[in-house]
């Protein structure tokens, strides 16, 4: 993660408990952020006598030396002016670097190694009438304190992290339900390409999917080629959320799913043309845990290189993705999270950038389902991949403010009813003035209903007709459908 955005969060409202020293600090941080930290600096902010956790900003710790003064800065300021606009300005700060060992390299160099990085946090906080009250390293196993100078209780070489569980933090986040969701590197590996053959498959398809979509969207006359191309993608999308739910539909090596009309029951119909089989399973990326990594790879079988390229190059457009944000509840939004993933997990170089989108929605379905850890990190490579990228910023800062994603949620459900309304009544409307344009003078009805009244010349009044017309035709005609554009969005 780069320098350009930071992770923060509100006040904890778990049951309070009492860490005394470095050693109950170091074991607390993980429980804090909901996962382990790896390669990061973590300021927390405390508040009052009693030094209760407020706020907290991580960022990945700069490769350059040179970046560590204007970071320390820029950490210091976002720490203690969020708290400002809460109206709980720190009382005094707790810092945290937490960076694994280089090859050949052992704990204790790592900490020398970023004691110019600490002694400029330290500083930087300082300026800011912030007192740091505990600077803490933590690597390979071990946890040094670049504030205390007792070596009884801090010794030159380190002091062993208790283990896992052990702990009176681990104790009372277990009794709250509070749960560490393993490394920042495992999550973060699970939303990035992993490397391997089945890359170079992927990035054909998506070379392909770019030739035949993006001129569909330029091109089109009055922009009919970029509306196929959303009805196609969010068509696509809505069946593979119903493949994660019920994997039998699963498309195999012997029977790759084609294109399907537009009423079918499933609507799994292609964006890019005909599909490919399904790509193979990719590698288990070595120390991630055994049951997401199968987990993963079973996702990733349920989707082909070509569906994940056509749904790539869809979710490009502002308000296909924004539609799909409304799978954001329930079985949808696990099952949407899931796909955001996968779609994250196939933008190989040089679609890089294209991640931006589907990191953005894992991110938000992540946060409306309660899962902020997540969101966080996804929200962050979101802007690693884009930094510009707007729907990704505005959630990350709402996020990280402590708002209610209820708000957005509500927004979202509001523009998918109206649409549907209005899908709804266009179509009947439509038919009755085909019925009314097209009916000769005197041909029979198709139905009568008994008890009209005739009009002067003696024929009944219409009182129905066939069913009939475009709108029976029309995808997914009498049930709602899932998409909608949000008018308040601007940019990308």
């Amino acid at each position: 993660m780069n320098a350009n955005h930071h992770e923060s969060s509100g006040l904890s409202r778990t049951q309070q408990i009492t860490l005394r020293g470095p050693a109950e600090l170091a074991d607390a941080l993980p429980f804090v952020l909901g996962f382990h930290p790896t390669d990061s600096v973590v300021l927390v902010a405390l508040h009052g006598e009693r030094g209760r956790f407020g706020g907290r900003v991580r960022l990945g710790i700069p490769r350059s030396p040179r970046e560590w003064a204007s970071t320390a800065d820029h950490l210091a300021e976002c720490l203690v002016e969020g708290g400002s606009r809460s109206g709980t300005r720190p009382d005094g700060i707790v810092v945290f670097l937490c960076q694994d060992p280089a090859p050949g390299e052992t704990g204790r160099r790592v900490m020398e190694r970023l004691r110019p990085f600490a002694q400029r946090l330290r500083t930087a906080c300082g300026a800011l009438d912030i007192p740091v009250y505990e600077a803490l390293c933590i690597t390979d196993g071990l946890y040094f304190s670049y504030c205390c100078p007792d070596q009884r209780c801090c010794p030159p070489d380190g002091t062993p992290l208790a283990l896992n569980g052990t702990s009176v933090m681990a104790a009372a986040a277990a009794y709250a339900g509070v749960r560490v969701r393993g490394s920042l590197r495992d999550m973060e590996a699970r939303l990035k390409p992993r490397g391997g053959p089945g890359d170079e498959e992927q990035r054909a398809a998506l070379d392909a999917a770019a030739a035949s979509i993006v001129p569909r969207i330029l091109e089109g006359a009055e922009g009919k080629g970029r509306e196929e191309v959303r009805e196609a993608t969010l068509r696509l999308a809505r069946g593979i959320l119903r493949r994660f739910v019920s994997p039998k539909s699963t498309p195999g090596p012997q029977s790759p799913p084609g294109p399907k009309s537009p009423g079918s029951p499933d609507g799994q119909a292609g964006a890019a043309g005909a599909l490919s089989t399904a790509s193979p399973v990719r590698p288990i990326v070595p120390g991630r845990q055994a049951g997401v990594v199968a987990d993963d790879a079973a996702d990733d079988a349920l989707i082909t290189t070509d569906e994940a390229a056509a749904l790539v190059l869809g979710l490009q457009d502002r308000v296909t993705r924004d539609r799909a944000a409304e799978w954001m509840e329930g079985w949808e939004g696990t099952a949407a999270l899931r796909l955001w993933r996968v779609l994250a997990r196939r933008c190989v170089t040089p679609y890089q950038e294209h991640a931006a989108a589907p990191l953005t929605l894992a991110g938000w379905t992540a946060w409306s389902l309660g899962d902020e850890p997540t969101a966080r990190v996804a929200l962050g490579l979101a802007l690693d991949a884009d930094p510009e990228y707007v729907f990704a910023r505005l959630l990350h800062q709402a996020c990280n403010e402590g708002l209610d994603p209820e708000s957005l949620r509500s927004c979202l459900r509001s523009e998918r009813d109206a649409r549907t309304a209005s899908e709804q009544e266009v179509p009947s409307s439509s038919r009755r003035v085909r019925m009314r344009a097209t009916r000769r003078p005197g041909a029979p009805q198709a139905l009568r209903k008994p008890g009209r009244q005739t009009d002067g010349s003696g024929r009944r009044r219409t009182a129905g007709v066939r069913p009939g017309g475009p709108a029976t035709t029309r995808p997914g005609s009498g049930t709602p459908r899932h998409g909608g554009q949000r008018g308040s969005r601007s940019g990308r």
